[in-house]
């Protein structure tokens, strides 16, 4: 089904719940509900979406990063690591542990809770490279250190300063540094541009463009800012509501987009010399506890009919590698 020489990683029929429990009863937020998704070798996809869409979800899942109340209700993630497939799913936290910095990193979007404020930066380093390499001399770490440190532009003091000694983009720029140093080949962001302001931004997917050129990884980002990912991401996957509605390359994403909440996601967007006016999505998301039958988003489409009221759309290929699940297309 997949090309294994393509693939860097996919899952099938994945659902990620989050248990909510009461008094005498239970309850299930479906965030990832039944999701099926892959990932090319040396690209760069963005995840899009509004808040609450399940997008961090979807990517803590893919990156093993399971603790309750998040479950894995089903599915199968399958990473091709060269030589051999694996089923992160069945691996157990330790094995997980050998493969995270390795193989598979993740950038989170609280770089200040990321670092620990009693640690210098260079000793953050030090530690990670002490618990991932089968071999560690402590010289041959501080060269490494200090190599990787210039060749991704940061200034040597840096290494020297604790976290809150350093600006919020700095510490992003240290925290993808310390995510990237061993060469993964599947990197995870998780809006790391939150925050920002948009000279900092720049500067953020910059790095990450140079270190996904040298590197040649997969990297994965999800932001609700849609001008990140006109700038930097090859293909795009949108979410609604738990679920995948659209999948395609960037540029068929913003010239022509299929689903009706793509569409609005894009012309939401401000446009130089545009001066008119925006209109809203009307309506909220459904609830995950309890989702309506049929599209979920047919409570907020324009274009709703009855099938969309009963029938769930299936995501399917309409055009080259441009994915909807609509039953208007």
């Amino acid at each position: 089904m997949y090309d294994k020489e393509n693939f860097a990683m996919y899952a099938y029929n994945l659902r990620a719940y989050y248990v909510v429990e009461r008094p005498g009863a239970k309850y299930y937020v479906r965030a990832v509900d039944g999701i099926d998704v892959l990932f090319k070798k040396n690209e760069i996809i963005g995840i899009a979406g509004e808040s609450g869409c399940g997008k961090s979800t979807l990517i803590k899942a893919l990156y093993g990063a399971i603790s309750y109340p998040l479950c894995i209700m089903s599915g199968n993630i399958i990473y091709n690591f060269s030589d051999r497939s694996i089923d992160i799913l069945s691996l157990s936290e330790k094995e997980l542990e050998k493969i995270w910095g390795k193989f598979i990193a993740y950038i989170p979007q609280a770089s200040m809770g990321a670092l620990n404020p009693t640690m210098r930066i260079k000793d953050h380093f030090i530690e990670l490279l002490k618990y991932k390499l089968d071999f560690f001399d402590e010289d041959a770490a501080e060269e490494n250190i200090n190599s990787y440190i210039d060749e991704l532009g940061l200034p040597q003091e840096v290494l020297t300063s604790y976290p809150h000694q350093l600006s919020g983009g700095m510490r992003q720029r240290v925290i993808i540094a310390l995510a990237t140093i061993l060469q993964p080949r599947v990197v995870f962001a998780d809006e790391p541009t939150t925050a920002l302001d948009v000279i900092v931004q720049r500067g953020v997917i910059q790095l990450l463009q140079k270190i996904h050129n040298e590197q040649e990884n997969t990297l994965v980002i999800v932001t609700h800012d849609m001008g990140v990912h006109a700038e930097i991401t090859n293909r795009m996957i949108i979410m609604y509501a738990g679920k995948i509605v659209e999948v395609g390359p960037t540029e068929k994403i913003f010239d022509s987009p299929l689903h009706p909440y793509t569409y609005f996601l894009i012309n939401s967007l401000p446009q130089i010399g545009d001066k008119s006016r925006k209109s809203s999505l009307s309506g909220r998301p459904p609830s995950l506890i309890n989702p309506p039958p049929g599209c979920r988003f047919h409570l907020r489409c324009p274009y709703v009919k009855v099938i969309c009221r009963e029938e769930e759309p299936i995501l399917r290929n309409v055009e080259s590698n441009h994915l909807v699940a609509c039953h208007n297309v």
